[in-house]
């Protein structure tokens, strides 16, 4: 059986490595195209090292842009991989105009299509993330759900053929690679930080990096004066720029940074303040209270274990979540048990054989 697995930011890099892994022990030709989606070193091809990942047999420069146009520019490479290779399934994971891209023209050229992280909702369109998971979900023949509120979100759509609970592939990943992080990353020291004194500050997302939040963001940070370690995004460092807006003395900014490092800050962080969905689940595992700079999320599962709250952009709010950050007295295992990766390769498997 042949799987043509579509990539192209950080969080996708970091499924391939436990699906690759399984795909491998299963006996699974895996084809990979990343589409270029993210293109710097630092948002690319340092995971690739970090994670020991094989080079993709197909790279396109999907860049930068619109939403629409970014998407667009992929498809044609995306269709001529899928003619060359001949896939049985075309793999997709996540929210990206990666996922989209690739289920689309899977779709259009009458090859099944395989989602993972299928049912997530944060129930708001204005997120391009949540068009984009209504609209692959939609396409898709064999649909892997993280948890079983993501399963009932499909159900009430409608989607029950296909659909599987099999866990998160990221909890894999974290799972076998977080303790490697402690290990081999001098993170902490680059940073000047000590573990448990810290805040962790990740902010990315579209309708956060426009002059408006954050400069909200930069007020917040500015009541609390504990070091915050700043891995800033490119997108984000030039909104900033753009902007002409100033962070506080004591936020640390750093270029992006590979998993491991971040795994290692994050890990030891007192509190992790976050727009990313995948931060959000990363903070839960490791233990460390998250503060969610959106109003809405698709982890849900996240606050209801009372580890993670939604902020905003709101000053006051950041400011008072950072001081007295969610920690529940209990932290119920979520997302799996760290063989997603395995059950999805055993059900593409069944699919390869009908």
């Amino acid at each position: 059986m042949r799987v043509l697995s579509v990539v192209g930011n950080r969080p996708q890099f970091v499924k391939s490595a436990p699906l690759s892994e399984a795909f491998r022990n299963a006996g699974i030709d895996e084809v990979v195209l990343h589409t270029g989606q993210h293109y710097d070193p630092e948002l690319s091809q340092v995971f690739f090292d970090d994670l020991e990942l094989a080079p993709p047999a197909h790279r396109l420069e999907a860049g930068s842009g619109t939403h629409a146009r970014q998407t667009a520019r992929m498809l044609p490479g995306i269709e001529d991989a899928i003619r060359a290779e001949e896939p049985d399934v075309v793999l997709v994971s996540g929210d990206t105009n990666s996922t989209l891209a690739g289920g689309l023209v899977a779709a259009k050229l009458h090859v099944p299509v395989a989602h993972v992280e299928a049912g997530l909702r944060s129930f708001d369109r204005r997120m391009p993330e949540e068009v984009n998971r209504v609209l692959v979900d939609a396409l898709s023949s064999a649909l892997f759900a993280p948890s079983d509120v993501a399963v009932a979100n499909l159900r009430r759509e409608g989607i029950v053929e296909g659909v599987r609970q099999v866990g998160d592939v990221m909890a894999d990943a974290n799972r076998r690679l977080s303790p490697l992080a402690r290990e081999r990353s001098t993170a902490l020291e680059d940073a000047g930080v000590e573990p448990g004194r810290y805040v962790v500050l990740t902010l990315h997302r579209e309708a956060n990096t426009t002059a408006e939040p954050l400069r909200a963001v930069a007020a917040g940070l500015a009541a609390h004066e504990e070091p915050v370690v700043f891995p800033a995004h490119p997108r984000t460092t030039a909104a900033l720029a753009a902007g002409a807006i100033g962070l506080p003395a004591h936020v640390r900014v750093l270029p992006p940074l590979g998993y491991l490092d971040f795994a290692a800050l994050a890990s030891q962080a007192r509190v992790v303040a976050t727009d990313s969905g995948g931060i959000q689940k990363e903070a839960y595992w490791y233990g460390v209270p998250c503060v969610t700079l959106r109003d809405t999320t698709e982890w849900v599962e996240t606050i209801e274990a009372g580890w993670n709250r939604l902020v905003g952009t709101d000053p006051v709010e950041i400011a008072a979540a950072l001081a007295d950050p969610p920690r529940a007295a209990e932290r119920p295992e979520l997302y799996g048990d760290g063989h997603a990766a395995e059950r999805i390769a055993g059900h593409l498997g069944t699919m390869g054989r009908r």
